[in-house]
């Protein structure tokens, strides 16, 4: 994808950054999920660009942003401040935040902080990164719905580390062996290649390692070993009084095997002028049918 331009950050990171829409509408900020993953022109096809001004921007380490793979300053607050900066250049006052998985969580985290800067919120794929959530992916949970695959991934590490596979997988990442490292990328990507769809879709797992193969299984693993670089298990549930009262819009798959429905529901609970959408005939990727569908219709309802 092109690049409409770089924004430079404090700290050593260009983000690349992507518009489509007319600056005179209303804007949204488009947040890719991972940690890891990237832009790419489908994430556009949720909005009526005559009627949005849609900012995105490959995250940290991610797609075109410099420097690739990066791990220096990338946390979820780095991203969270550098939704901030992107906010400040464009030179916006409230905001509307649309992210799925990974960006469901940095969303919520990013109205935490800023909870006067939110217009709306709409999420999808809720992912709240708790240990449990995490062990549910990567561990044991996940693994019952695709055995096969799941044991692809937990026999590349050796019997003696399979008690932790993402500490393992951490092990491996942060190694001087590349070659392995390579085998370790492709391994922990394809895994999550297997479950997004609620049919599964073999053909979008290549054979040859990607760039987004590299960033989505070292950057995922990095922040996970580090249990989202925040204090707090359940930091989003029980910071979550502080935007309770923000309209948020979540549309989360009933076979979501990702990020389960459970999660969305106890945050949805948790909100006084909130609406869950469950996707009855979807799995955890946004472009399935009936999630891509009530994800237009929440954007067109915010058109007025």
């Amino acid at each position: 994808m092109k690049v409409d331009l770089y924004l430079q950050t404090n700290d050593g990171h260009e983000l690349a950054i992507y518009t489509r829409g007319n600056s005179k509408n209303p804007s949204v900020i488009f947040l890719h999920g991972g940690p890891g993953g990237s832009i790419n022109e489908k994430s556009f096809s949720f909005f009526d660009l005559n009627k949005w001004y849609v900012i995105a921007f490959d995250q940290r380490g991610c797609g075109n942003s410099k420097p690739f793979a990066s791990l220096h300053n990338n946390t979820i607050k780095h991203s969270a401040s550098d939704i901030e900066l992107i906010r400040q250049y464009f030179n916006l006052n409230k905001i509307t935040v649309f992210g799925g998985s990974y960006g469901s969580t940095l969303a919520l985290y990013y109205a935490i902080e800023h909870p006067e800067k939110i217009e709306s919120l709409v999420l999808r794929g809720i992912f709240l990164g708790r240990n449990e959530d995490v062990s549910w992916l990567y561990q044991e949970g996940a693994s019952y719905f695709y055995p096969e695959e799941h044991n692809k991934f937990k026999e590349f590490i050796k019997k003696d580390k399979q008690g932790n596979l993402v500490n393992a997988y951490y092990q491996i990442f942060t190694s001087n062996d590349e070659e392995n490292k390579m085998k370790a990328c492709k391994i922990w990507s394809d895994w999550e290649s297997s479950v997004v769809n609620l049919v599964q879709k073999k053909e979008f797992i290549k054979e040859e390692i990607t760039k987004r193969d590299i960033s989505i299984a070292l950057l995922e693993c990095y922040y996970f070993e580090n249990k989202m670089f925040w204090n707090d298990d359940n930091y989003i549930l029980n910071k979550v009084d502080k935007i309770k009262d923000i309209p948020i819009y979540t549309v989360h798959g009933r076979y979501d095997v990702d990020c389960r429905l459970s999660g969305a529901y106890q945050l949805h609970e948790k909100l006084n002028n909130g609406i869950l959408y469950t996707a009855e005939r979807s799995g955890h990727s946004p472009y399935e049918e009936e999630s891509f569908r009530l994800l237009k219709n929440i954007m067109k309802d915010l058109e007025s």
